[in-house]
Order: structure tokens, then C-alpha cells, then sequence
């Protein structure tokens, strides 16, 4: 396979992207909804519009910059809104919208599968290849996001998962390590024990994902390649 131009992969890539990090936000905020809390949808963040969800650093420097320099994607959209004290059941229903980020991108992984095995069943070269480029990149930024934000570390997504199936005794304990969850994951990322932690969990979705959907090894390689 030949190698890739910056604008072949910026095309490739900003999809993916956008979309991985939209839906995820707004199925917090579709879940917050169903619970009790309406914040998200009063103002304006149940849409499906990338717009009413960027992020200026995480939507579109970050990812941007990581692109040119490194081919590597990463990036996050504008927190969705949630009053945690209008739902039902805070305890239980605090931990089932935080799931519906990571349960989104999981479904967006199965989207992705289905529409690599509809490029290889059309097996035509000006819209097969694009499209199964297009879906390796959406199954890797989606299993990327899934794994990370399963990571038992308030405030990611994991971290009030694990709140809420703890005890309220060590659920307020625990929740107290909030203002210093970003502080613990630049930690793990510098030290690379994040990457040993996520890793084995990381690789195992993404080669089963893109056995499922035909993606060839190559594929990826060529995507998360440094420029030239």
C-alpha cells in the first residue's frame, strides 16, 4: 500500500473523529434525559451537530496537531451538561450515564465493522478503499476512547461507574480523588504505565474488531504512521 498524504489522512481521519467524540457526549446527555435531567437537552447538546460540541483544544488543535507531527489521533468534544441531583436514583443512574459514553463508541464500533464488510462486498476501488481506510480509523479512535474511559479513575467515565457499585461509605472516599484525576492520568501517560494498563485490553478489541470487519494490518499501520 502506498503511503499516505497529510490530506489523504486528515480526510480519512476527521469523521471518525468528530463523530467518536459527539455521540459519546451526547449519549450522556440522551441518558441524563431519560433519568430525570433535561440540562443537556435545554441547552441545546442533545444534536447530533459537531458543532454545538467542539471543543477548541480537544476537537480541533489537539487532534490536528497530533496528526501533523505524530499520525497518531486523539481528542475529546465539550462536556455534555449534567445535573446530577435531578435524577431519579443519583446512586445507580449517576453510573448508567456515565456507561452510555463508552456503550456509544462500542456501537459506533459495530457501525464501523458493518460498513467495512459492505466496502469489501462492493469491492469497488474509488469508494471501497476510502471507506475501509475510513473505517479502520473510526474502530481505532472508538476502541481508544471505550478503553480509556473505562479506566476506574473519577472523573472518567469508569471512575463513577465504580463510584456508584461502591459502598456510599467508600463512594465518597473515592469520589474525592475527582479533583486529581487528570493530574493521576498525565502521570500514568509520562511513565507509560498507562499504556500497560490499557494495552492488553486496547489490543484485544482492536484486532478483534478489525478481524470482524476485514480490515488488512496494513491499513492501520499506514494510518497512525509519521508524517515523512
Amino acid at each position: 500500500m502506498e503511503e499516505l498524504s497529510l490530506l489523504q489522512k486528515i480526510a480519512i481521519w476527521a469523521l471518525p473523529v468528530v463523530f467518536a467524540i459527539t455521540l459519546h457526549e451526547v449519549a450522556h446527555g440522551w441518558v441524563a434525559k431519560l433519568l430525570g435531567d433535561r440540562t443537556a437537552e435545554a441547552q441545546g447538546r442533545l444534536t447530533l451537530n459537531p458543532l454545538h460540541h467542539i471543543d477548541p483544544i480537544g476537537t480541533l488543535l489537539l487532534p490536528g496537531l497530533m496528526l501533523l507531527f505524530s499520525g497518531f489521533v486523539f481528542g475529546w468534544a465539550k462536556p455534555v451538561p449534567v445535573n446530577w441531583g435531578r435524577l431519579h436514583n443519583p446512586k445507580r443512574d449517576i453510573g448508567l450515564v456515565a456507561i452510555a459514553g463508552p456503550a456509544a463508541n462500542l456501537a459506533m464500533i459495530v457501525l464501523w465493522i458493518a460498513l467495512a464488510r459492505l466496502a469489501i462486498f462492493m469491492n469497488l476501488a474509488f469508494v471501497s478503499r476510502p471507506l475501509l481506510f475510513m473505517a479502520g480509523a473510526g474502530i481505532f479512535i472508538n476502541s481508544m476512547l471505550m478503553i480509556l474511559n473505562l479506566l476506574p479513575l473519577p472523573p472518567l467515565d469508569g471512575g463513577r461507574v465504580m463510584s456508584c457499585l461502591l459502598p456510599v461509605r467508600w463512594s465518597v472516599k473515592f469520589d474525592k480523588l475527582e479533583p486529581y484525576g487528570f493530574i493521576i492520568l498525565i502521570l500514568l501517560m509520562v511513565t507509560n504505565a498507562l499504556s500497560m494498563i490499557l494495552g492488553g485490553p486496547l489490543n484485544f478489541v482492536l484486532g478483534l474488531s478489525l478481524d470482524l470487519a476485514g480490515v488488512p494490518g496494513g491499513v492501520l499501520r499506514l494510518l497512525l504512521s509519521s508524517p515523512g
